[in-house]
């Protein structure tokens, strides 16, 4: 039997992860499609992830609120603020 590390002629570390059914039934079909192993499904992507130049904004964007859903005066009415802080767990 040939252990694993022997496939590659580099080091290499081994990471097990815990993925949502539907994430792992779509890299089981694309690894079973193309015959190879799914961990070669999930190297090529995170490779090809790390090439793709995307911009702060685009990773960030669901986590910015929608301008129009605030006060127009959000930035220089002073009672927007009185409340600021106030409901932080821990305060």
């Amino acid at each position: 039997m040939i252990t694993p590390w022997r496939y590659y002629d580099y080091p290499v570390k081994t990471l097990t992860v815990r993925l949502p059914d539907p994430l792992f039934a779509e890299i089981e079909g694309a690894a079973r499609s193309r015959k190879v192993t799914k961990s070669e499904i999930v190297r090529e992507r995170l490779e090809r992830g790390k090439s793709e130049k995307v911009s702060l904004w685009s990773r960030m964007e669901d986590l910015v609120t929608e301008v129009e859903s605030l006060p127009r005066d959000l930035s220089s009415n002073k009672k927007h603020l009185r409340q600021y802080g106030k409901h932080r767990s821990g305060h």
